[in-house]
């Protein structure tokens, strides 16, 4: 299998509120040398404003993939997902659920608003770090992004 010679750094953005998995987060990146950037918002409202540029957002790069928590405070995952897939600026940037969440509605409810990807979070720090690796590897490497 071919990868793409034509990469380049590209932003991603975390959306996750538990401290925990954001260090397992940039533990993974920093092991596996993952040279794109990790920009971390905490919550669903942060990650609208993000997303659009707003407030003190208003300089944030435009994230090439966006790891998405389907349990946040403020605003849920699952309502940033449908947002984004609502503005015609945002729907077509992949975005993997990566949550702790098992539960059967959340992962229908995922694909039913257009994620592209449904992962839940290992507990194990060597199985978190290399879910992080194979995520970078697939979407960084092996598909073709929308540019």
């Amino acid at each position: 299998m071919a990868y793409r010679d034509d990469l380049k750094p590209v932003d991603v953005l975390l959306v996750e509120d538990d401290p925990g998995d954001v260090l397992m987060t940039r533990e993974a990146f920093e092991f596996y040398k993952i040279r794109n950037p990790l920009h971390v918002v905490s919550d669903g409202e942060q990650a609208l404003h993000f997303l659009r540029r707003d407030g003190a957002f208003a300089d944030a790069p435009r994230p090439g993939l966006i790891l998405l928590d389907v349990n946040l405070p403020r605003v849920s995952g699952l309502e940033v997902l449908a947002e984004l897939k609502k503005d015609p600026e945002l729907l077509l940037i992949p975005v993997v659920m990566l949550t702790t969440s098992q539960a059967d509605e959340d992962i229908l409810r995922s694909y039913q608003l257009h994620a592209n990807a449904y992962v839940s979070k290992p507990v194990d720090f060597e199985q978190f770090i290399a879910a992080i690796r194979q995520i970078d590897d697939f979407f960084m490497t092996l598909v073709q992004l929308p540019r």
